[in-house]
């Protein structure tokens, strides 16, 4: 078996758990303060990380230029903001349907690359959007019905949306953080994706850390209180970023994030076992629809 497997395997995992453990963490803490829990306890992990790749290889640190500190900038806050919107959701939809809008981040971006870029779109891709985006009105009627009445308020309604938005900063920060290796001079993939890593997270639990002394000063102090639980999620993230970066730099993307869609089997499993929620059947119909829709495009687009 190809050693990416298992490793994106791992990463898929490590994600979901994180998701899970900050799910449980809402009873706790304010959204904000949760979405905190996935950087306050990972930046140290991270620079760990980074000077073991560093003595490993014996490469020097590579260079980080303008474009680098804009790309991690952006990259930062559109991450938050997904974290953020995800957490929010599940206060209005079950764990696997939240994780499930998240995942449209890759037919977003194939939207948003045609209507803005001008990229081209095969008649498959096209066939893939389409099976999403029905698979969206499906997921967002929920237990109301296939009514054509339900569907229109299903889409419009306020979970869908942030939903949507979601999977709209998840796609953009891909994109970003990718932008931000690229932009690093010397050094390998796997030690550019490390700086990435360790830089980005170190400069979000400032930020959000600045955000919460001035705005929700309790929310810190909960934290710090809560450190065992709220350091599983940082160091879940931590192994989920590395497992995550390290599988797209040995193996072609598409067959990683192709791979990495068992997340929402994942996510079904949390949902009911986990969690004990109930998910109707035509949840796991826009599930699995918005499933293929994607499949199809990162295979055959």
């Amino acid at each position: 078996m190809p050693v990416w497997i298992p490793i994106t395997l791992a990463a898929a995992f490590f994600q979901n758990l994180r998701s899970a453990l900050q799910k449980h963490l809402k009873g706790q803490l304010s959204d904000i303060a949760t979405t905190t829990t996935r950087f306050f306890y990972a930046w140290p992990l991270a620079l760990i990380y980074l000077w073991g790749m560093l003595s490993f290889t014996a490469q020097p640190l590579p260079t980080m230029t303008s474009g680098f500190g804009i790309y991690v900038v952006l990259g930062s806050v559109t991450q938050i903001l997904f974290t953020f919107l995800l957490i929010w959701l599940f206060s209005f939809r079950n764990f696997a349907v939240g994780n499930t809008f998240g995942k449209t981040e890759t037919v977003q971006i194939a939207v948003l690359g045609f209507v803005l870029l001008g990229d081209p779109l095969s008649g498959t891709a096209i066939l893939a959007i389409f099976i999403s985006v029905l698979g969206v009105l499906v997921l967002s009627a929920g237990k109301a019905g296939l009514q054509l009445s339900n569907l229109v308020a299903g889409i419009t309604q306020r979970s869908t949306l942030i939903g949507l938005l979601s999977g709209f900063f998840l796609g953009a920060s891909v994109v970003l953080f990718r932008g931000a290796s690229l932009a690093l001079e010397g050094g390998d993939s796997f030690l550019k994706a490390a700086t990435t890593v360790a830089v980005s997270t170190s400069f979000q639990t400032l930020l959000l850390c600045l955000y919460l002394r001035l705005r929700e000063p309790g929310q810190l102090r909960k934290i710090l209180k809560i450190w065992k639980k709220a350091g599983l999620v940082s160091i879940v993230s931590i192994l989920g970023s590395i497992c995550w970066v390290t599988a797209f730099t040995i193996e072609n993307a598409a067959h990683v994030r192709t791979l990495g869609q068992v997340e929402l089997l994942f996510s079904l499993l949390f949902s009911l076992i986990v969690f004990r929620e109930q998910v109707a059947r035509l949840e796991i119909l826009g599930m699995a629809l918005i499933l293929g829709g994607i499949v199809l495009l990162l295979l055959y687009h």
